[in-house]
Order: C-alpha cells, then structure tokens, then sequence
C-alpha cells in the first residue's frame, strides 16, 4: 500500500510540473472565487516579437491592472495536432478559460467547448460567432495597415513598396488591404507589391520573399504577424541603404534590427482580456465576439524616436489625424475593396 501511495504520489509532482515553466504566478494554494485562472496555447513562443508575444503581453498587462484577479499560465510550441493534451490539462487544473491564440485552433476549440461546455474557450482572430462557452476576437487590423500604409506612401523614395503577408486571411488580410488603401490616399501613383510566405511563422520564407522585393526596387516594406520578423531581417541587411519598414509590433523598434523600423502598431490584448475577465464576472462564458480597434482601445501605436527626422511634420500629421479619425469611429475603412490583381 505504502509503495503504491508513493507511485500516486510521484505521478501527481509529475503532473503538476508540466506548466510550471509556463507560468507567471503560482497558483494559489487554495481557491479564490475572485480569481480568474487564464490559460494560453500558443504555437511559437511568448518572446516571438510577434503574434504570440502580443498575446502573452497583453495578459502580464492585465494582471496589473487587475491586481489579484487573474491567474496565468502558457504553454508554447503547440501545433493544433498536440494542443489538445494540453488544454485538458488545464481543464483538469480547474482553469476558467483557455485560449488557443490561433484561427489554426478553430477545430480543437469546438470540440473542447462541446466536451466541456462549464469551461470557457476562446480563439482568433475570427468574427464568428461561436458557441455559448467560445469568444472568439478580431483585430479590425485594417486600421493599422492604413497608418502603415500612410507612412510607406510618404517614406517612398523610389515609388515602390513591398507587402510580406503570411497567408491571405483573418487579420493579416485586412492588415495588408488596409496598408494598401494607405499608401493609395497618399501616393496613387506608388506601386505595392504583394506576396505571401504561406506561413505565419516562416521568418526564413519571409525574408526571401523580401529580398525579391528588395531586388525588384522596393525601399519601404511591411508585413505582419511572427513571420514578418524574417522581412525586417531581410531590410536590416541593408544597413547603409535607404530601405525602411513599418511594423505591426512595436517591440520590433526595440531590437537590434529596430533602427530600420520607422513606426509601429501593436494589438492592445489587455483590453481582450479584461473584457473576457469582465464577461466571466457577469456569467457569459462565450457566444461573443470581442474587436480590436483604436476606439476601443485594442491598437497602439508608437514613432521610432531615433528616426523622428524621417516622419516629424507631415507624415506625423497625417498619421495622428488617421488615429484620431479611428478613435472616433471603428469600421470606417472599406478593406474589402481591394483587388490585388489591380494592383
């Protein structure tokens, strides 16, 4: 009896260490009403200066707004395929919602809701409408593509500028029509190039893709989500050239390829997550779907301060004129419009 009390005990240290490393806070060794414990899946990592990271950031900055109500842990490097083991761990740990950062989870997210239907789910970026136990969440990223777009029109010197999308869908396909509308409202006369690497997180297809651009003239690029870290890669090669970027992560300004980023937008997932957290206090555990846009707080933006001689006077202008016009109202830009084979 004794050795099998200590097996029951060995398996359990066992189990309860498998997210210790994805953790931001300890749990609590007893249970708090008050505290809402928030899983997150994600496939690449929390530190990818991109999608992933954003998620994860958005969440550290909740817990500080919301001292004492959230309680966190991740785990990375999940392909939809694998997730499953991990979301019913947290299930099994009692966790209160899980979110799987990725349309690519879309599957597993339905057939975990209907498996446990008194557990929350979330996913994105998607605009359906889900289940009653699944929010889903998107970024009306056409927004930030026009500031981008804006800012590339004004920056261009050669009048030719090149996108680096991931796929053509969700978020980054609005992102990139967006941008497209941008550069068009300030220089019709600009040509864009479009291509896509075919993956979200692909940094080596990315900066091929952009090298090919590069090559073709253009000297101002842009491209979202953790793949578009392999572009800037790509612009930082060419470090005594007039080649430049514009981002869709702020952290990108921070690294070492930063001093090529001009400005940059970043999706605001605390405002995400304090709305889930707010849903969950009034009993709704999904059937929702959350935006992200500038009136509501889920963009930012930011000028690189290093590079302020590039874009201070007119193009600032243009650009806070463009932030104050989404602040005021969301969905005023008509991505859809776009035609890529017009282009």
């Amino acid at each position: 009896m004794k050795k099998f009390l200590t097996i029951l005990f060995c398996l359990a240290l066992v189990s309860g260490s498998l997210f210790a490393a994805g953790s931001s806070e300890a749990p609590a060794e007893e249970a708090d009403s008050n505290v809402v414990k928030i899983a997150l899946i994600i496939e690449n990592t929390i530190d990818d200066k991109g999608w992933c990271q954003a998620m994860h950031d958005g969440i550290i900055a909740a817990q500080k707004s919301l001292p004492g109500r959230i309680e966190y842990s991740y785990t990375e490097k999940m392909k939809p395929v694998d997730a499953g083991s991990a979301a019913r761990q947290y299930v099994a740990q009692g966790f209160d919602i899980i979110i799987a950062h990725g349309a690519q989870y879309k599957n597993l997210i339905m057939e975990m809701a209907e498996e446990y239907p008194d557990v929350s789910f979330a996913f994105g970026t998607s605009a359906e409408v889900g289940p009653d136990n699944v929010f889903t969440y998107m970024p009306e990223s056409e927004e930030t593509g026009y500031l981008s777009g804006i800012i590339a029109g004004m920056t261009t010197k050669a009048n030719i500028i090149g996108l680096v999308g991931p796929v053509d869908a969700g978020d980054a396909a609005r992102y990139n029509r967006g941008f497209v509308l941008g550069v068009q409202a300030v220089n019709p006369e600009a040509k864009i190039m479009v291509a896509h690497s075919g993956s979200f997180s692909d940094f080596v297809k990315a900066g091929e893709v952009a090298q090919s651009q590069i090559r073709s003239g253009a000297d101002v690029l842009t491209g979202s989500s953790q793949q578009a870290l392999g572009a800037l890669r790509a612009v930082a090669d060419y470090p005594n050239e007039d080649i430049w970027w514009v981002g869709q992560d702020i952290a990108q300004i921070h690294i070492t390829e930063g001093y090529k980023v001009i400005a940059a937008s970043s999706y605001n997932y605390a405002s995400v997550i304090e709305g889930l957290v707010a849903k969950l206090d009034a009993g709704i555990l999904g059937g929702e779907v959350i935006p992200l846009n500038f009136k509501n707080g889920g963009f930012v933006f930011e000028f690189n301060p290093e590079l302020e001689n590039m874009y201070a006077g007119e193009i600032e202008e243009k650009v806070n004129a463009a932030i104050d016009s989404f602040k005021a109202a969301s969905g005023t830009i008509n991505y859809t419009s776009v035609d890529y084979s017009k282009l």
